[in-house]
């Protein structure tokens, strides 16, 4: 349990607020990769060319999945409740920055910082997470990142901050997580854990 209350929140995108129903491995085979290869990752290391030919087989399949993204269950109750406690709010993808935007736009969601993978390195870095912190002037040891892999989970603790694992439902044991979270939720619908850390006396 924090010994000072949350004073801010960062979410990730897909798999945690929105389902954008993104299939990972038919990008890796189209784009040439192993099964289970982090995919920007591998861009990063290729050849100019190849590089800019994945990102756009990468932005064609992001863009598609930003039409036909859907909220979570909860998601829209949880940020309302947020947003009445007067608690700032970010989201650190690894997703395009067009794909993101879309996202946001056509679903309604607003948060009060938006970071993009052009924005900062990708997570695992927690660069992003950090710079939302100093943007926010709050102390990492003060806010709470939430996201469904383990990314979002090193992320969170390489910057300092707390760490919440969405498992959409998942049994926590099929989830094979490096980076053991703070708090587990499986269903935003159910608020009780994170309200309690909210609510933490100062």
């Amino acid at each position: 349990m924090p010994q000072q209350p949350i004073a801010g929140l960062i979410f990730d995108l897909d798999g945690t607020l929105v389902d954008s129903r993104l299939d990972f491995e038919r990008m890796r085979q189209e784009i040439g990769l192993p099964k289970g290869q982090p995919i920007l990752e591998a861009i990063e290391r290729m050849p100019e060319d190849r590089a800019r030919r994945c990102h756009a087989i990468l932005d064609q399949h992001e863009l598609a999945g930003a039409e036909r993204a859907r909220l979570m269950p909860g998601v829209a109750q949880l940020l309302a409740k947020l947003s009445a406690r007067a608690l700032p709010l970010g989201l650190v993808t690894r997703n395009s920055r067009a794909a993101t935007k879309r996202t946001l736009d056509r679903l309604g969601l607003h948060l009060d910082t938006v970071l993009a993978r052009e924005d900062a390195p990708a997570k695992p870095d927690p660069t992003a997470i950090r710079m939302i912190c100093d943007s926010w002037e709050i102390a990492p040891s003060r806010v709470v990142v939430i996201g469904d892999y383990r990314f979002d989970l090193e992320a969170g603790k390489r910057a300092g901050a707390w760490t919440v694992l969405y498992t959409r439902g998942r049994a926590v044991q099929e989830l094979p997580f490096e980076a053991d979270p703070h708090l587990v939720m499986h269903d935003f619908r159910d608020l009780t854990p994170l309200l309690a850390w909210l609510d933490a006396p100062a």
